[in-house]
């Protein structure tokens, strides 16, 4: 008996300690950021989206972002429709990769009791007081939108940038 659990014991360790092939990744060697802030009334979805393209940023990631909206208009998980909140939120998190090519960010937002929500960004998220928002810019990078056919949906590819 003690021999098997020994050789369970090895096999689960061995199976805990087995590394499938990581994902293929792609260094970047510079960044560059942006640092703004979103005043009262302005859409942050659309806001954000308007640095992206006019700094012509071809690939991004959120740092971080903290404020607060009167409004909060979210795509769910695994749902097609929006659902939009009324009130108060504080911003506790906003995260996602951005391009000209196609951003795809996350927020979650907690109302007055600390219940948090979160989903896909979508236009209709009204600023309250502010939101300072960090921008990192992969220079050397760029990330696109293909079609994956696992589930159908544009998902990120990133390339190296290249040099002229």
């Amino acid at each position: 008996m003690r021999y098997l659990l020994a050789i369970l014991l090895i096999h689960c360790v061995t199976m805990l300690n087995a590394q499938p092939n990581p994902p293929e990744a792609v260094a970047s060697a510079t960044m560059q950021t942006y640092s703004f802030r979103l005043r009262p009334g302005q859409d942050l979805k659309k806001e954000v989206e308007a640095i992206v393209q006019h700094q012509r940023i071809e690939a991004g990631a959120v740092i971080t972002c903290v404020g607060s909206l009167t409004r909060a208009t979210l795509r769910l998980a695994n749902q097609v429709e929006p659902t939009v909140w009324q009130g108060h939120f504080e911003i506790v998190s906003m995260v996602g990769t951005l391009s000209t090519g196609g951003s795809h960010i996350h927020l979650s937002v907690s109302d007055s009791t600390g219940r948090t929500i979160g989903g896909h960004l979508l236009e209709g998220c009204t600023i309250y007081t502010t939101a300072e928002i960090v921008i990192g810019v992969m220079t050397d990078l760029t990330y696109g939108r293909e079609v994956d056919p696992t589930f159908g949906y544009r998902e990120l590819v990133v390339r190296k940038k290249r040099r002229k």
